[in-house]
């Protein structure tokens, strides 16, 4: 029996003009608790405007956007709601502790400052200014900031841009375990890999529309490709691949990847022609590769680069949720 209590996130018949640019066309979509969503699509495809709806940054032309059962912009929904953005806005002149105390009074119960100096890896930097921090150190305290209030739903827009491998390692477990204890994250990255590590559902956008919906092997199971990787010793001879139907054949230092949908008359060739094969793998393709699958044909004109670059200054102004 289908809970009555409203989902965190939801996209009820949404579009959205731009004069005469439709960049979302009838987009329904609901995110429950606990669940990590990223929502995908190329530049211009509506992806910045569904995110930008939902957090009450912009309003849809028609349908509606509710956050908990509530206007988006409403206090109560905001009070349950925490945004990490690219660009934060806030000034490079304040300390870290001084940034986190601040956006901490700005909801009912938020949580303790050491617990977010420390959650965000910075304690160590509390009393440096935001200024003469790293990339990485800040995308650390957007974090932070985000999740000061303690919400039960969350916004990452490229969470981990910036950082190395063992600072966006320790990001990821900090979204899953933030998802864990029941609440929602929603996920916008161009870090593909990223989305299939984290993400329980994938949602993908292309031309104002949800194009595909499901787990990450879902997605990735609707292209028939496979990826074939393998290493050579000697340099593979001239034309070997001819008449072979390959896409994004790639040959650097002896290693060979490509993406067929019949690997067998390939690695037959190979064979037959004597060449010594190392490391060889066969196996399905990716979420970047389904992803370009999906959104590879774009007829239609979508939102320019102006408006998008309108919604983003918009987002950046209205970080404190």
């Amino acid at each position: 029996m289908k809970s009555s209590t409203p989902a965190p996130v939801e996209l009820r018949e949404v579009s959205k003009n731009y004069g005469s640019v439709q960049a979302l066309k009838s987009v329904t979509m609901s995110i429950e608790a606990g669940e990590v969503v990223a929502v995908l699509g190329p530049n211009g495809a509506g992806k910045s405007t569904s995110i930008a709806i939902m957090l009450g940054l912009r309003k849809a032309t028609t349908g509606q956007a509710l956050l908990f059962g509530e206007r988006p912009n409403s206090p109560i929904a905001r009070s349950r709601t925490g945004v990490m953005l690219q660009e934060s806005g806030v000034p490079p002149t304040l300390k870290v502790r001084e940034l986190i105390d601040l956006f901490r009074t700005y909801y009912p119960r938020p949580l303790a400052t050491a617990e977010l100096v420390g959650r965000a890896g910075l304690v160590d930097k509390a009393n440096a200014l935001l200024g003469t921090l790293s990339g990485g150190q800040k995308q650390r305290l957007y974090f932070a900031l985000a999740i000061c209030g303690d919400p039960d739903v969350i916004f990452l827009d490229e969470p981990t841009t910036g950082l190395d491998v063992e600072a966006r390692r320790a990001l990821w477990d900090e979204i899953r375990e933030f998802a864990v204890g029941g609440k929602t994250v929603v996920l916008t990255t161009h870090n593909l890999p990223e989305a299939d590590a984290l993400a329980h559902r994938v949602v993908v956008i292309n031309q104002g529309r949800i194009v595909a919906e499901g787990t990450p092997s879902a997605i990735k199971a609707r292209t028939a490709s496979k990826e074939v990787s393998f290493s050579s010793v000697l340099p593979l001879p001239t034309g070997i691949f001819e008449e072979l139907t390959l896409t994004r054949l790639v040959m650097n230092d002896g290693h060979v990847r490509f993406l067929t949908a019949e690997p067998e008359p390939a690695l037959k060739r190979l064979f037959a022609a004597g060449i010594e094969i190392r490391d060889l793998e066969v196996v399905g393709a990716g979420l970047e590769e389904a992803f370009l699958s999906l959104t590879r044909h774009n007829d239609e004109v979508p939102v320019t680069q102006t408006e998008l670059e309108d919604i983003q200054r918009d987002d950046s102004r209205s970080v404190s949720v």
